[in-house]
């Protein structure tokens, strides 16, 4: 494997910027897992995801307030998405969570992936902006089937859109997503327990790339939700995601090329038998910039893990779930990104983290995994 620091991107905490508001009972359980984009004016928006009593979520909006070029706390605009249609409602509750945003430019507009709690389970859902303050919805993410693996009826999660076009794997212009299917078997919770290291099977324990076809994204029409020619990405390697991995902050470009934060998940040490024992931590990943399948890096240890009170103790101990990343072009900064993730699903906190000059030689160990 060679010899990797887990310091090689250089990431400081810049603390805690958002915490349940006292006496709004939408955020009564917790504000977490929020997406971030910078609007028409060049202000940075947080869209947290709210939730009140009974794990009902909402997505908000927030204006993030910043001093000497660190972001510092938030101003709340109200909410732009709650649940309304009937894949977002399960049984007496519902859920719009999670989201994710990504500016696509040939779309020329901001489109939204986020987690609907369907009363068939987690599904993906899409919608679209052209200012962040109003959305149209586009419906679920669809997917044809792979080699006689389905994905319809498959529990699914953290979808990261690429803001450009990118080949697909016969050569035609998509739009490319990464997502984690939850096939039967592969949550973290069906597994922690298991005595011994248990096998990964690479077939669906993983980050999946799929591509929608440039003919597909006319205007708003919901064909823009079907993808298809997918591949398996990454499956759990290191120890501190034995359990279970998943997309975090959408990809962006970088010297080395696409870099996205993914979470991972892991036991955590000295628990009682029985006792929740998960434990959240976040590492990064660069793909290849013109063929995103390739893995040019993967973390060996993760750059943010849940060590302070914040990370540790919430709604859910032990949970660093990053969602968002503001590359901080502003600033005349490229090779800075502000990482905005979820802290023990109670608060939202932020980091900032380096791009190094060059990447080591050991990642080559991981890019097998993108090929199949």
């Amino acid at each position: 494997m060679g010899e990797e620091s887990s310091n090689l991107f250089d990431t400081e905490r810049l603390g805690t910027i958002m915490a349940p508001e006292d006496g709004n009972p939408r955020e009564r359980e917790g504000v977490l897992n929020p997406a971030a984009a910078r609007g028409p004016d060049g202000q940075l928006y947080l869209f947290p995801r709210l939730v009140a009593e009974g794990n009902y979520s909402r997505i908000g909006v927030a204006r993030v307030r910043f001093d000497e070029g660190n972001s510092v706390g938030v101003e709340r605009l109200g909410v732009v998405l709650e649940p309304q249609e009937l894949y977002e409602h399960h049984g007496q509750g519902g859920g719009c969570e999670d989201p994710r945003i990504t500016f696509v430019e040939p779309l020329k507009r901001y489109v939204m992936t986020y987690t609907a709690l369907s009363p068939r389970g987690p599904r993906i859902a899409l919608a679209t902006s052209e200012d962040l303050f109003h959305w149209t919805r586009l419906g679920l993410a669809t997917f044809e089937a792979c080699n006689g693996l389905s994905f319809e009826g498959i529990d699914n999660k953290d979808a990261l859109l690429f803001p450009t076009l990118l080949l697909d794997p016969s050569g035609e212009p998509a739009i490319v997503m990464l997502h984690r299917p939850l096939f039967p078997g592969t949550r973290a919770h069906e597994t922690v327990h298991a005595p011994e290291p248990r096998p990964v099977d690479i077939e669906r324990e993983s980050i999946w790339i799929s591509y929608c076809s440039v003919p597909n994204l006319e205007s708003d029409s919901p064909r823009f939700c079907r993808f298809h020619a997918h591949h398996r990405l990454a499956s759990p390697v290191a120890d501190w995601e034995r359990l279970k991995i998943g997309g975090g902050t959408p990809p962006v470009l970088t010297r080395h090329g696409w870099l996205l934060l993914y979470h991972g998940v892991s036991e955590t040490a000295n628990s009682a038998p029985g006792a929740r024992r998960l434990r959240y931590a976040a590492g990064v990943m660069v793909l290849d910039r013109e063929h995103p399948m390739k893995i040019r890096y993967r973390s060996v240890e993760p750059v943010l893990g849940p060590e302070t009170e914040e990370e540790r103790m919430g709604i859910v101990n032990n949970v660093v779930f990053p969602t968002a990343c503001d590359q901080r072009f502003d600033l005349g900064e490229p090779n800075r990104l502000d990482i905005y993730y979820g802290m023990a699903d109670t608060r939202i906190g932020a980091a900032r983290l380096r791009v190094p000059e060059r990447l080591p030689r050991q990642v080559q160990a991981h890019r097998e995994e993108g090929e199949v």
